[in-house]
């Protein structure tokens, strides 16, 4: 078993460890054939540590290590209650409220994706997230609806980590994921992070937290006004101070995808 060393700093977030508020591994890393038994000892049920250990695997699988097996270990530096639940505040057909209730974003937004599949919007849905924090590799949640036949666009908010050259940091990496399914049975999945880096990355020790920067060198600003509108997007649309997610879901009404793709390029999302 490999074990990892874990710097911290301080920093603000509602998820935190005991005595820090943000850790950063330096090395190392969790298996997979550990991963599911350490999930299990950290008090997840079976139902859980599965749901968590396919999120993560998934991430690993398209390379997205910053959102694997890296982030078991520091769930074990947070405190959480690993028997939360979330819940369902309103479901009005078109418009749903739902609420972390201390359950992990993780867990949270898969509650969210199964409830849409199970029951669809006969047109289009709105979903917002109250408290739902951390929120994984947003894409792999998109690519299960889009999977399902639904149009999905999704963002959550994170800690402040982004800001102006010198300045302070105001929004967070708040990323963007959009699925659009296909009738050739492969979605196009869109996942993109407003950071150069994300803060997974610097978790699995793949980047400094110095790196973590709004993207485009020079054109900097154009990600930092991204993670800014889409941070006061989703605290518009929330009754509490916290992170959280908005999700939209809609029927298609067209199956765009599969004429693209016969261009012969590369479409985002594809093996």
């Amino acid at each position: 078993m490999r074990t990892r060393a874990v710097a911290c700093r301080p920093a603000s977030g509602v998820w935190a460890p005991s005595s820090v508020s943000e850790c950063w591994p330096e090395a190392g890393g969790v298996e997979p054939d550990e991963a599911l038994a350490r999930l299990r000892a950290r008090g997840f049920s079976d139902a859980d540590a599965q749901r968590l250990f396919a999120h993560f695997s998934e991430a690993e699988a398209r390379g997205k290590l910053g959102h694997g097996f890296s982030r078991v270990e520091w769930l074990e530096t947070l405190e959480v209650d690993p028997s939360a639940e979330p819940e369902t505040l309103e479901a009005e057909g078109s418009f749903e409220r739902w609420h972390g209730r201390g359950a992990l974003g993780y867990l949270v937004l898969d509650a969210v994706v199964r409830t849409q599949l199970a029951d669809p919007p006969e047109r289009t849905r709105l979903v917002v997230c109250e408290q739902t924090f951390p929120t994984g590799m947003l894409g792999g949640w998109v690519r299960r609806l889009a999977e399902g036949g639904l149009v999905a666009v999704l963002t959550a908010t994170s800690p402040p980590r982004l800001g102006p050259p010198g300045g302070p940091n105001v929004a967070g990496t708040n990323p963007l994921a959009i699925g659009i399914p296909s009738s050739d049975g492969e979605p196009v999945v869109v996942d993109v992070s407003m950071g150069a880096v994300t803060h997974g990355d610097v978790i699995a020790g793949l980047a400094t937290p110095e790196q973590l920067v709004p993207f485009g060198g020079e054109q900097w600003h154009k990600a930092l006004a991204l993670a800014l509108g889409l941070q006061l997007f989703v605290d518009a649309l929330r009754r509490e101070e916290g992170y959280g997610a908005v999700l939209l879901v809609a029927q298609p009404e067209s199956d765009p995808v599969p004429a693209l793709r016969a261009t012969a390029i590369r479409l985002p999302g594809d093996d």
